[in-house]
């Protein structure tokens, strides 16, 4: 059997794009478990979105404790986020895919009302979410690792 140069390139190009998916970087977008990075408790549940290539984040749910304020308020945010029910809140914006990371955008801490540059990466086949929040360079900052949810 006679194996031309053709038909091995066809094969070469099939096997690529059947392989393609085990490649591509799974995407952020779906319902998350946020896990508190001090405690290691569950403390919300994190929408993420993408609209025109750009990533967004808000809180869907969140998880309390008996006797807490059941509609809490960002009283340590500023500007129009400022007093405003922390349920529904977007508090992730402005990330765009880049390689295996989505970076460039900022996350808003409701607990301190800070907001800091961020960047996320999918790991653990679409099951677990680095989010690492931080000034300045990446390595001065924490990272949070949340769980897939739906």
């Amino acid at each position: 059997m006679k194996f031309t140069k053709g038909l091995f390139f066809i094969t070469i190009i099939a096997v690529a794009f059947a392989l393609c998916p085990a490649f591509a970087a799974d995407s952020p977008v779906g319902m998350w478990k946020t896990i508190d990075d001090k405690t290691g408790e569950a403390k919300s549940f994190l929408q993420v979105w993408e609209k025109d290539g750009v990533y967004f984040g808000k809180v869907a749910k969140l998880i309390q404790k008996p006797g807490e304020d059941p509609n809490p308020k960002c009283t340590k945010c500023k500007g129009k986020l400022k007093d405003q029910p922390i349920l529904g809140m977007t508090i992730m914006w402005g990330l765009k895919q880049n390689g295996d990371e989505y970076s460039g955008g900022n996350i808003m801490d409701p607990d301190n009302g800070q907001t800091y540059k961020c960047k996320i990466k999918v790991l653990n086949g679409g099951k677990k979410l680095e989010v690492r929040g931080f000034i300045g360079f990446s390595v001065i900052g924490r990272s949070q690792y949340w769980l897939k949810a739906d």
